[in-house]
């Protein structure tokens, strides 16, 4: 890859003044990274190229472009720090600082156990003290600069696509790593493109039998389902011709191999069970279109019993939104729909990073930034706060596990405000993410309009009414054998610190 394809692809959204700091970049790295070789034998600087291009596809900021080239620029020569922060200034420099600093961040295997199998390796402690710090760095990382990860992750990408010309034992090495704490990453923040493409790269280095099985199972079934969902696209555009219903596009997704993978371990390896293999994805303009054209589908196709999904009203904890609905398609076989806005759909495959989407207008770019902050990131930077007060190791570790990796519900006010918790969370950490003060005041609580007890776990979908009491003492003690938010327990700690006979 040369320059002047990401330049092509950057003058579409940038400025000439943010082009000439791009090809800056390109230049200063060239120079530092010559006569130097990767592993696949080709020269260095097609890796920091490749970043940025995939980063300039998502059109991303003039920083974050410049920073990706100059990514690894601080590793091959430790003195050029000085240099980028005077030729690049002060933003680029943190950036390259950051991604710098993610990249000596090394992960073991299998720390992201249920936090329970954790605490049968604590003999090897030494390890988990550095695995622990690592994980804060990177949080810490990321909470002061989204950009870092974002550039991380398409570094790790091209790493991925790249891996064969690694040792085996270091190729295994990163695709666990890869596999276990970047591609959840990337999910918690609705990265799906980026999600699935890591697992799908790390799935045959981590669990080779395993992905020549699934491999086999898929291959016939991928064939005859892309027949029916041809067949149902073509249905589908007469159809909403017939009504008069715009549509942008329809295309067909097949389930990444991966996440097949993970959910034939649900049905017994039984790949008939699998109804989203491949799914239809209907892109319309407006959020009534959507539900106009879910009618429409199914009008003409029966759908099954408690497979109609909305993601509109109620989305995922990451932010995805769509209408999903399972229907007896052509010939009686079963389809997945997906109907959705472009809007959703740019965020369901780029999630965080659509937010840095850019915007010739300044102003117009504040806000976005601002929204991001505040509306997008507030669990993560819930989370910043926490940890850099938190002091013991265990804690820290089952805050992040919890906030990265587990199953995440939604619960309800009854006004219709949503919460996205961790499952497992009682009303004393719904009361706690919805205001410190709520929390504090805690006295009672009903679950979907019945008295109950505040250390029952909640479920997807429950509403929960918080009683308080203005007199109220503050938090007990006890509450912090059940919550679960690193949010309520830290609230709760600071409490008691402050009125430790409480």
């Amino acid at each position: 890859m040369i320059i002047n394809q990401i330049l092509n692809k950057t003058k579409q959204y940038l400025d000439k003044n943010d082009q000439a700091v791009i090809e800056k970049a390109y230049h200063f790295a060239d120079k530092v990274h010559k006569n130097e070789k990767r592993g696949t034998g080709e020269p260095y600087i097609e890796h920091p190229l490749q970043v940025a291009s995939y980063l300039a596809d998502n059109e991303l900021d003039m920083p974050t472009i410049a920073a990706a080239l100059l990514h690894d620029t601080e590793e091959s020569d430790p003195q050029i720090v000085n240099s980028i922060k005077k030729e690049f200034g002060q933003e680029i420099y943190e950036l390259v600082e950051g991604v710098t600093k993610l990249g000596k961040i090394k992960i073991k295997k299998n720390w992201f156990l249920p936090f329970k199998l954790l605490q049968n390796h604590q003999q090897r402690q030494n390890g988990f003290q550095r695995h622990v710090e690592s994980l804060r760095k990177m949080l810490l990382a990321m909470s002061k600069d989204i950009r870092v990860i974002l550039i991380k992750f398409a570094d790790r990408l091209h790493n991925m696509q790249t891996l064969k010309g690694l040792r085996p034992d270091k190729r295994l090495r990163i695709a666990e790593e890869t596999l276990e704490i970047y591609a959840p990453i990337a999910h918690r923040l609705g990265m799906g493109r980026l999600k699935g493409e890591l697992e799908n790269l790390s799935f045959p280095y981590v669990y080779p039998k395993e992905y020549k099985e699934t491999l086999r199972l898929a291959g016939q079934s991928y064939d005859n389902k892309e027949k029916v969902a041809e067949k149902a696209k073509n249905q589908i555009i007469k159809i909403l011709n017939v009504n008069n219903t715009k549509y942008n596009y329809i295309d067909g997704r097949k389930k990444h191999l991966y996440s097949l993978w993970r959910k034939l371990q649900r049905y017994d390896n039984n790949i008939n069970k699998i109804y989203d293999m491949v799914a239809l994805r209907i892109v319309v303009e407006s959020i009534e279109d959507c539900y106009k054209v879910l009618g429409i589908i199914h009008k003409t196709w029966r759908p099954l019993i408690g497979r109609i999904k909305d993601y509109i009203a109620v989305p995922k904890p990451n932010g995805y939104q769509s209408l999903h609905t399972t229907v007896f398609g052509p010939d009686g076989v079963i389809i997945e729909i997906q109907i959705r806005t472009i809007q959703m759909h740019y965020g369901a495959e780029y999630g965080i990073a659509a937010h840095w989407h850019y915007s010739q207008n300044k102003s117009s770019q504040k806000q976005s930034v601002k929204y991001l902050s505040n509306e997008k990131l507030d669990w993560l930077n819930d989370l910043a706060n926490w940890q850099e007060k938190q002091t013991d190791k265990n804690e820290l570790l089952k805050g992040l596990n919890l906030d990265f990796f587990k199953d995440r519900i939604f619960v309800f006010t009854p006004q219709g405000d949503i919460h996205d918790l961790p499952a497992g969370a009682s009303p004393i950490d719904f009361a706690f993410a919805i205001h410190t003060e709520v929390g504090n005041k805690c006295q009672g609580c009903k679950i979907n309009g019945k008295i109950a007890k505040l250390n029952q776990s909640l479920k997807n979908g429950d509403i929960v009414d918080i009683f308080t009491d203005q007199k109220s003492r503050g938090p007990k003690r006890d509450w912090l054998r059940f919550v679960v938010t690193s949010r309520a327990r830290s609230k709760i700690k600071n409490y008691l610190d402050k009125n430790p006979f409480r």
